[in-house]
């Protein structure tokens, strides 16, 4: 069986980014930018009053002297008044300073009577001017790629670009399968559940920036499988929930086989989760997740999360693992990586973490309540409060 880290590697190599678009600056926040912004002019493009005051020079306005007021410019105005010896010009934050400036005399250091001026405190040169280029030079990129957030819509703005190429949200089709599963809100049958591991996992996928596509459950039956590879045709990943396994009646492997899939592994070394399967089918990258909840969900945050990474465009890699101090003592692990349930605490000393004692994969309260996954490694042994673990914060 393979270790998480080859299974992850594995399935990004089965992707490849999705197409570029563009969008307006008010559809961009969190989409994926897939060419560099370049700024065609200087922020500002002009020295500009960073206060209200008076623009003058700074030799000029000494402590106490009297300077004559020769003018006014304001924000997204033209000063017609060069500043000379003893002369100051009204001015107003975000103005062009006239020119002949080189500080600002801001209202509160200065007594004005008629166009008499009088420098109660002195400035320095340069003092409340913003020159020319301070936030970004006429050439300068908001890079690609990126995951674009409200600073960096700002900024895209500021550099007068109102539309952004950005990668396609890629589409995700999930496939619940079983007789058993009944959608939220139907009637289930004496023996039949609600299916919920579709849900958990395209709400994860869509917070990543994917745009996931929820099928009808797929029967057990080979037919209700090839429908629904059919829907999916326009798919960038086909993600099946269940079936994968190798029972009388768990169909995909089977199923998508005869439809010509390219396995590209099965099985896993981990747990919850070793029924994991990915390849490509009629050309389409497919993970195949087991039908367990909480073994779909963990899988979704350690594979599936990084996969639409890679579908955007983004570097993909595992989760970051951190070194947490154990909060309740803990059994020895068999081969397989235990990713456990847990909750995470930070404290003076660092971070405490508390697996559940419960870590039945059909269990999905407890995934709820747990803000941490602690990893045992294969063949660990028991470990005490106190000891050292890794842990991925989810």
């Amino acid at each position: 069986m393979l270790t998480t880290e080859e299974a992850l590697a594995k399935t990004l190599d089965l992707l490849t980014p999705t197409s570029v678009e563009d969008v307006t600056l008010t559809e961009a926040a969190g989409r994926v930018l897939a060419t560099a912004v370049v700024a065609t002019r200087p922020q500002p493009p002009f020295a500009a009053s960073a206060m209200d005051g008076y623009a003058v020079r700074a030799d000029d306005a000494q402590l106490g002297a009297r300077l004559e007021v020769i003018g006014e410019v304001q924000a997204g105005g033209t000063s017609n008044h060069p500043v000379g010896k003893n002369q100051a010009v009204r001015i107003f934050t975000g103005a062009p300073v006239p020119p002949g400036a080189d500080a600002i005399l801001i209202q509160e250091d200065a007594v004005r009577d008629g166009d008499a001026l009088t420098v109660s405190e002195a400035p320095t040169k340069g003092r409340y001017i913003r020159p020319a280029g301070l936030d970004f030079a006429a050439g300068d990129e908001i890079t690609a790629p990126r995951r674009l957030t409200s600073a960096d819509i700002a900024l895209a703005a500021a550099m007068n670009a109102p539309r952004l190429s950005v990668h396609r949200k890629p589409v995700v089709h999930l496939i619940a399968t079983g007789d058993e599963l009944v959608m939220p809100g139907e009637t289930p049958g004496a023996n039949q559940i609600i299916s919920s591991n579709n849900f958990g996992v395209a709400a994860l996928l869509g917070a990543r920036g994917a745009a996931p596509v929820i099928q009808p459950i797929a029967t057990d039956d080979k037919a209700a499988l090839i429908t629904a590879l059919d829907r999916a045709k326009n798919a960038d990943l086909i993600v099946t929930l269940g079936g994968a396994s190798v029972g009388d009646y768990d169909l995909v492997q089977q199923v998508f086989g005869d439809e010509g899939m390219d396995l590209s592994f099965y099985k896993v070394a981990m747990r919850p989760g070793k029924p994991l399967m990915a390849g490509k089918v009629r050309g389409v990258p497919m993970v195949g997740l087991p039908g367990n909840p909480v073994s779909s969900m963990v899988l979704a945050h350690l594979l599936l999360a990084p996969a639409i990474d890679a579908l955007l465009g983004l570097p993909a890699a595992a989760p970051p693992r951190r070194i947490a101090t154990l909060g309740v003592d803990i059994g020895k692990n068999g081969p397989r990586e235990h990713f456990m349930r847990a909750c995470a605490t930070e404290t003076p000393t660092g971070l405490v973490v508390t697996p559940f004692a419960n870590q039945d994969s059909s269990v999905l309260s407890l995934l709820a309540g747990a803000n941490a996954l602690a990893i045992h490694p294969p063949h660990g042994g028991a470990m005490k409060a106190g000891d050292q673990i890794e842990v991925i914060m989810i």
